[in-house]
């Protein structure tokens, strides 16, 4: 089989409807990713659209060149329009047609009519510029770590660029409009090779970045707490863990806080467990306000919640929790038009030694907290010597360093 325009046609004709009868499929098994539906359109109308082409000599030019390119740009606009949905974004259905649009009205003109170059130069305009919107699509939503959107970046990009080429090259080969010239320029035959190439490749990637999107949103339903929206029990053990392995190459001050919302249960009764979401939720919510970024913050139980300050000092830490403590009592006043008043209590222990225990540290911190609960609640306590001495021999936190050294280990492995 030589390798000339005709049987390349016919190749990318079979490939291209494969893609997209494999993506639809792919869409079929996780109707929740619904781009993946669009671009598997994309690859079918760009099969119409080589079928048209292939027809050139046998049919009139108003299908085969017009209407074949009509339908090749809206392939492109589809898959631009695919690119928008996977991040989210609204269709546009009018720039889904305006490419063909401009094509069918810019061949009407007698100017562009008789020039072939003025239309190669046109229609490379129009995929290019669906090819780089496509591109840029994606690199709108880069803040979502997935690996694969950035070789599909590149490679719209790249293959945008490659169609601009095609007028300057069309320009300067002496041929004419006839079956003959056009199916057997070695140029073309390249061109269309590398468009083979091209479509093969990103129609994979697009299915690896569905691929990785759906398990990133298991691994992240996974460790996160789907109520408060903050790392859950294993999330935040694992991450505990990663600090004292950074703590054990770089040794820094650190702060452990345990924080149990007060009477939590007769809010509950009270109110009602809807609205005791809520008031977690507003927690989550006032907490992340009042520490850094940097910092770790999780919940370990139902009303129980624990966070880990890196590179901070006793004082500070100090400052940080009766921030936390006072901008929840504030927030949590009154909570969709009822008065609940929901406080908590916070037990704080502070590191500076060279290795950072956290089970240890959480099990005094859970000392410290018992303390608060003890003197009143609403009110923030720090482990201290004297404090563990009276708690010794106690079972309360036992279990729960036990647990925690536990599931830290686990992490680490």
């Amino acid at each position: 089989m030589n390798l000339d325009v005709n049987t390349l046609f016919m190749v990318t004709i079979y490939v291209e409807a494969i893609l997209g009868l494999l993506l639809l499929f792919a869409w079929a098994q996780n109707m929740a990713i619904r781009a993946v539906a669009w671009w598997g359109f994309a690859h079918l109308a760009r099969a119409a659209s080589i079928v048209l082409f292939g027809m050139y000599g046998s049919a009139p030019e108003l299908i085969t060149i017009d209407l074949a390119n009509a339908l090749l740009f809206t392939a492109f606009a589809i898959t631009w329009t695919g690119a928008r949905v996977f991040d989210g974004r609204p269709v546009e259905p009018v720039y889904l047609v305006t490419g063909a649009v401009l094509w069918l009205l810019i061949c009407r003109l007698p100017v562009i009519a008789d020039a072939i170059e003025l239309r190669a130069m046109t229609a490379s305009a129009i995929i290019t510029a669906y090819t780089w919107l496509t591109a840029y699509e994606f690199w709108r939503g880069r803040s979502e770590a997935l690996v694969s959107r950035w070789p599909a970046i590149f490679m719209l990009f790249a293959h945008g660029a490659l169609f601009l080429l095609r007028t300057p090259l069309f320009t300067m080969l002496p041929w004419s409009p006839t079956r003959d010239n056009i199916f057997g320029s070695v140029w073309l035959t390249v061109l269309s090779f590398e468009a083979l190439l091209f479509t093969i490749s990103v129609a994979f990637i697009l299915l690896a970045m569905a691929k990785e999107r759906t398990e990133l949103r298991h691994r992240t339903a996974a460790m996160v707490d789907p109520l408060t929206g903050i790392p859950n029990r294993r999330a935040f053990l694992m991450e505990a863990g990663d600090i004292a392995k950074r703590h054990g190459v770089n040794p820094r001050p650190t702060a452990v806080l345990l924080v149990d919302l007060d009477n939590f249960k007769t809010i509950n009764d009270r109110f009602g467990h809807a609205l005791g979401d809520r008031v977690l939720q507003i927690f989550a919510a006032t907490t992340q306000e009042s520490v850094r970024g940097a910092d770790l913050i999780g919940r370990i139980g139902g009303e129980e919640f624990a966070a880990v300050l890196y590179d901070t000092g006793h004082d500070k830490a100090l400052a940080v929790a009766e921030r936390i403590r006072e901008g929840f009592g504030k927030a949590a006043q009154e909570v969709d038009g009822r008065p609940v008043c929901a406080t908590v209590s916070i037990g704080v222990v502070h590191c500076e030694g060279d290795v950072l225990d956290v089970p240890e540290l959480l099990a005094q911190a859970d000392q410290a907290l018992y303390f608060a609960k003890e003197n009143g609640r609403n009110r923030v306590e720090v482990a201290s010597l004297d404090m563990l001495l009276t708690r010794k021999g106690e079972g309360r936190a036992q279990p729960l360093a036990a647990e925690m050294a536990q599931a830290v280990a686990q992490s680490a492995a």
